[in-house]
This record gives structure tokens, C-alpha cells and sequence, in this order.
């Protein structure tokens, strides 16, 4: 006579990782590698060895070599426009901070940086990548605008003081960023140049 049957061990259940997180994980991987091995060095394989996943997967979320480029710039920008908006404090105090917070995100992603602003001609991109690129512009607008409001700068439009302070913050990090400069600490320098383009549009 069979005694009472044992209940069955229950299956374990199986949570799949969202297309968005591996998605995330190979841009990761794929910065990795350009870090390492720059944009030649920058394949399918290797990105796929890197995140521990088969070739496919990557074809399968990018399409080739192109679509992932395309999606590191766009990463890139959203990552550019968090670092702005982050800078601490308000106003023309938080605006003067979102310099160093330029710069830091420049030298922290330094191959991304200098792809983003010098992608391969054979990549076009997205309509999602022009879109991130023009919202991290805009982020550096609405701190102009703020400290505007704030009656802390003098009244001019907004678009064109940030699109001269974006000029002379990039163009000093892409000196920066290939070794080009005379002085030792590169960080004062830095923001004395933010600064001196600040007061030109400060208030008296």
C-alpha cells in the first residue's frame, strides 16, 4: 500500500532579464572595449566577449556595428545631460558648477566623449541619438534661463550665451583631452576660463 504522496518540489521560478538591462549591460561592455581597444578595436566579438553573451545578441539589439555605435552616442548624450543637470546649487551657482561637471563626465568617458563629437562617417545617427543630443544642449539652456530668471545674468538669448559657454567648455576639454596645455593644474585653469566666460554675462 503506497503511503501519502509527497508533494512535488516546486519549480523555481525564472525571471528574465529585460531586453532593457542587456541592452544596457552590452553599451557597457561596448564602452569597456573602447576604452581599452579604441574604435578599431571596437567589434561585435569583442563587445559580445566582453558581456559574456553570444554574437547574435548583439546583432539581435543593434543590427551591426553601426546601430551599436549609434547607440553609445546616444547613451552618451543622456549621460552628458544627467551630468549637467546634476551640477549642486542654484541659479548662477549651480550654472558655474555644471563646467566641472563637464569636464569630469569628458575625462570619465574620454573615448565615448571624443566619439560622440567625431562619430565614422559610415554611421548616421538615429533620430533617438538627435534627439538626446539636442536635450543635452538644452539642459545647459535651462540653466542660462534659470539664473536669467534669477536676474543673476544680463537679458540675452538664452540659446546663444549657452552655445558660448559649450563652445569654450568642449573646446578646453578637447585640448585637455589630447594633452594640449602650459599649466600644471589643469583644473584651476579650467574653471578660471568657466569663470571669466561667466562674468562676461553676469550682472555687475
Amino acid at each position: 500500500m503506497n503511503g501519502p504522496r509527497q508533494p512535488l518540489p516546486a519549480t523555481p521560478v525564472r525571471h528574465r532579464t529585460p531586453s532593457v538591462d542587456i541592452s544596457a549591460a552590452l553599451l557597457a561592455a561596448a564602452e569597456d572595449v573602447l576604452d581599452r581597444e579604441g574604435l578599431a578595436g571596437l567589434t561585435i566579438r569583442a563587445v559580445a566577449t566582453e558581456a559574456g553573451v553570444a554574437p547574435m545578441g548583439v546583432y539581435n539589439r543593434f543590427g551591426g556595428k553601426p546601430g551599436l555605435i549609434d547607440a553609445l552616442l546616444s547613451r552618451g548624450f543622456v549621460l552628458l545631460r544627467e551630468a549637467i543637470l546634476g551640477a549642486c546649487g542654484v541659479g548662477l551657482e549651480r550654472l558655474r558648477n555644471s563646467g566641472p561637471a563637464y569636464r569630469e563626465f569628458a575625462l570619465s568617458h574620454t573615448h565615448l566623449y571624443g566619439l560622440m563629437f567625431n562619430h565614422p562617417d559610415d554611421v548616421a545617427p538615429s533620430e533617438e541619438t538627435l534627439v538626446n543630443a539636442v536635450q543635452s544642449f538644452q539642459a545647459l539652456v535651462d540653466l542660462v534661463s534659470d539664473a536669467m530668471n534669477r536676474d543673476e545674468l544680463i537679458p540675452a538669448e538664452p540659446v546663444e550665451v549657452a552655445q558660448s559657454i559649450w563652445a569654450a567648455v568642449h573646446g578646453a576639454m578637447s585640448l585637455e583631452i589630447v594633452g594640449i596645455g602650459f599649466t600644471t593644474d589643469r583644473a584651476a585653469t579650467f574653471q578660471r576660463m568657466n569663470d571669466a566666460v561667466l562674468a562676461g554675462f553676469s550682472r555687475p
